[in-house]
């Protein structure tokens, strides 16, 4: 909305500019400042209205797919997606409040213009030496260059707000990129690296150890490492979570435990190790004393302390040594199901015959788990991606199209002089299009800066229970949203090349002043 007031005020300038002449005749004839005023804000609202009834029709569309997205994936049998009056209203609102507050600065100048004034050219700019002059350095640039740093030095608002547009642009690029990033380190970490089984298999109630046996005798199963379940309900303090407390073995290989820097973590013989969530969530330190109210058998509540804490991206987890928890539920060798290491071969014939056992509640196939997971966060982040490059290629064309456009038409007599004198087509665009360029030049490294920093304030934001965002930003993230900004840029270029060449010289020179 900030980048939408500036172009909006950009546009304004110049209209006010244009029409200097017009606007001291309508005040002489009678017309006073409040109808000038409201000439203005009608074209403002003008555009709101345009632009709200396309954006309207295009935030329906985008809500109706994410709601068939949610529902796909919730499996939701009827989830219907309604606009609310008050939500439309809300846009409106700040839109046209935008508007207006990018509008105001160049009505204001509209208002206040004397008709006396208004009736006379606008001056031209006061010359001043340029930084690079009071230095002495303007011999190691040509003469084009210096017409460039002195425009931009002449008005560094214009050309700061030209460097925050372009700025937010690239790290909107960056931004929805790493939603992508870290969805795809999360798929990595947890699915490649911790879970490493190729099928989870769950019991429908706690077996004996000969059941870890007994899996190697069904069909391509090469490994089996067992683990066992406790659904409890952990307390400190006043503080409590719902969860299950997961008994693994130590030394094994399929499910392992990793901290953040993928790190293995060691499982103390005694003693529950969590996840930093559900450490935070309960509010323990290492040392802490928890109190675990079983809810399965018996339901028996023991004492057991916190002798691991670990980051972990997806879940709130609780684990032990299995022969600890074992221990604890004062059972003999116990498990709740097995990870299993199959034969690619023989995994289909597998899960039938598991799918037929009566004792067998579930099984998890990993590489399902991972194409079910790619798939539909493939499909909300391939929407997502478009609608940000569409943000980003708008706000990127707008500003340096704009900026160029209107530097076309308030320096076209320069220019014209410039060809009179001696200048090619080629320096005359140089000139026109290399502050857009040394804009960009600036705005393209701070808009990875952002960038970063806003993904950074992302993984705080994205910290919830069921997962957690990583900061992972790739080098093709960061090579995307430079081939889009360019891309952007070089097509408002094209087209300002365009105006130029088509520039009358005549027609320009023929002016009052």
């Amino acid at each position: 909305m900030g980048i939408a007031a500036f172009l909006l005020n950009l546009l304004l300038s110049r209209l006010v500019s244009t029409q200097r002449d017009q606007i001291a005749v309508i005040k002489a004839f009678g017309y006073n400042n409040w109808a000038v005023c409201m000439h203005y804000l009608k074209l403002v609202m003008a555009i709101v209205l345009i632009g709200a009834i396309l954006g309207i029709g295009l935030g329906g569309w985008l809500g109706a797919g994410m709601t068939r997205l949610y529902a796909d994936f919730y499996h939701f049998p009827i989830l219907r997606y309604e606009i609310r009056l008050s939500v439309l209203i809300t846009a409106l609102m700040v839109s046209a409040g935008a508007s207006i507050i990018g509008a105001f600065l160049s009505v204001r100048r509209a208002v206040m213009l004397p008709p006396a004034e208004a009736m006379r050219p606008e001056p031209p700019a006061t010359f001043r030496p340029t930084l690079v002059e009071k230095l002495g350095l303007q011999q190691w640039f040509s003469a084009p260059s210096r017409i460039i740093l002195r425009n931009l030095e002449r008005r560094p608002l214009q050309g700061f707000m030209s460097i925050m547009g372009l700025t937010v642009a690239v790290a909107i690029l960056v931004v929805g990129r790493y939603f992508t990033d870290a969805m795809d380190a999360i798929v990595d970490i947890q699915f490649r690296t911790i879970q490493r089984e190729d099928v989870t298999l769950v019991f429908n109630a706690p077996l004996s150890a000969q059941a870890q046996f007994d899996l190697y005798h069904l069909p391509g199963v090469m490994r089996a490492e067992p683990f066992r379940v406790v659904p409890a309900r952990l307390r400190f303090g006043h503080y409590h979570k719902l969860t299950g407390i997961t008994g693994v073995e130590p030394s094994g290989e399929l499910r392992r435990l990793l901290d953040s820097d993928q790190q293995p973590v060691s499982l103390p013989p005694e003693g529950l190790v969590l996840s930093t969530k559900l450490a935070d969530l309960l509010q323990a330190k290492l040392g802490d004393q928890l109190t675990v109210e079983v809810l399965e058998g018996a339901r028996p509540t023991r004492s057991v302390p916190v002798t691991g804490i670990f980051d972990e991206l997806v879940g709130l987890s609780a684990y032990m040594d299995i022969h600890a928890l074992n221990r604890l539920m004062r059972e003999g060798f116990t498990l709740s199901g097995a990870y299993l290491q199959v034969d690619a071969r023989q995994q289909s014939l597998l899960y039938s015959q598991l799918k037929r056992t009566p004792a067998v509640a579930s099984v998890a196939l990993r590489q399902t788990t991972i194409d079910q997971f790619e798939d539909i966060i493939g499909q909300s982040m391939a929407g997502f991606t478009v609608v940000l490059i569409g943000f980003a290629s708008v706000i990127a064309f707008g500003v340096v199209y704009n900026a160029a456009r209107i530097a076309l038409s308030e320096r076209g007599r320069e220019l014209a002089t410039l060809r009179i004198i001696g200048f090619t087509q080629g320096e005359i665009a140089y000139i026109l299009l290399g502050e857009q360029a040394m804009l960009l030049a600036i705005a393209i490294p701070a808009g990875f800066g952002l960038g970063f920093g806003l993904a950074a304030m992302m993984t705080r934001l994205y910290d919830w229970e069921l997962f957690r965002f990583p900061l992972v930003i790739t080098p093709a993230s960061y090579a995307f949203a430079f081939v889009v900004i360019m891309g952007a840029a070089v097509v408002s270029g094209v087209i300002i090349r365009h105006h130029l060449n088509q520039l009358d010289l005549v027609a320009v020179l023929k002016t009052r002043e």
